[in-house]
């Protein structure tokens, strides 16, 4: 598939902005199964831009400076990516999740993407007994890793209701687990908690799914907006798998990573400082359109 994303974020400041440093983490990254093509990103009014380094996680990172005031200001970002990865075929000659931990323990990879980086909790995701115990049941050691992963996925995706009222993006995953909703965010943190827990390398993607779904298909929850969901190491062989707990499906054709960190403070798609006064608002519109044939 070859899709066009159009993300727009949308500043509205009550008072004169002086200053604004930002980092724009919405240039998808490089990896397995996807190709961008090609990447825009217009400011208005017209900021400083330069390219800056990931301080953690696997990360596309732009440094925006403005230094004349602003009442608004608009960050666009376009993007023409290609998506060829097959939907996960989980198989009982799969490594078990005990296997996949003992690897993970002796693995040398130091790099953002080696799975030793996400054995641990993390500071917006901290171990839970609560959300460890219930996500054990899922994960028996001696239970082959995609088995597990789509079970555990499944679960979350039943047992939790999808409600945008329910939590905030700064709510820990144990208020999300005891309400038993909230929206991918949580469901991602929930997953990734009770994995780590296990012993297992977690780690947290942000990027987008498709706005329209394939004729006859249910449209995906999540789209119109940065989604987020599970990447689990499954050892050497099989690499990084990723799965959706918000809709319970494999991370396949309808998904596209941008980027990829222990949590959402290491991946945020903007982050920064604002010097200034007064109440700001913001409005984030995501469009990911399938590139039709001529």
């Amino acid at each position: 598939m070859i899709y066009d994303i159009r993300h727009v974020t949308r500043f509205d400041y009550g008072r004169r902005v002086n200053f604004a440093r930002c980092n724009l983490r919405l240039k998808p990254i490089h990896w397995s199964g996807q190709v961008l093509e090609d990447y825009q990103l217009t400011v208005s009014p017209s900021g400083r831009t330069s390219p800056a380094r990931a301080e953690a996680g696997l990360a596309n990172v732009t440094r925006l400076v403005i230094e004349e005031p602003v009442r608004h200001l608009t960050i666009e970002s376009v993007s023409r990516i290609v998506v060829d990865r097959p939907v996960p075929m989980p198989s009982p000659r799969d490594p078990t999740l005990a296997e996949i931990a003992a690897q993970a323990r002796v693995s040398r990879d130091p790099s953002a993407a080696g799975p030793a980086g996400y054995l641990f909790p993390s500071p917006l995701i901290p171990l839970d007994r609560d959300i460890a115990e219930w996500c054990a049941q899922e994960l028996d050691p001696a239970r082959p890793c995609l088995e597990a992963a789509i079970g555990l996925a499944l679960r979350i995706q039943r047992e939790f209701d999808f409600d945008t009222e329910a939590t905030l993006v700064d709510t820990p995953p144990h208020e999300a687990f005891v309400k038993r909703g909230g929206v991918c965010q949580d469901f991602a943190q929930i997953m990734i908690t009770g994995l780590r827990a296990a012993g297992l390398p977690a780690a947290y993607a942000s990027g987008y799914i498709r706005t329209l779904p394939p004729e006859g298909q249910e449209r995906l929850v999540g789209a119109d907006a940065t989604h987020a969901w599970v990447l689990l190491w499954c050892g050497e062989a099989l690499g990084w798998v990723g799965v959706d707990p918000t809709n319970g499906i494999w991370m396949a054709g309808d998904h596209i990573v941008m980027a990829i960190g222990r949590d959402y403070a290491e991946i945020a798609p903007i982050d920064g400082i604002v010097l200034g006064s007064g109440a700001q608002k913001m409005d984030v519109s995501v469009d990911v359109a399938p590139v039709v044939a001529g």
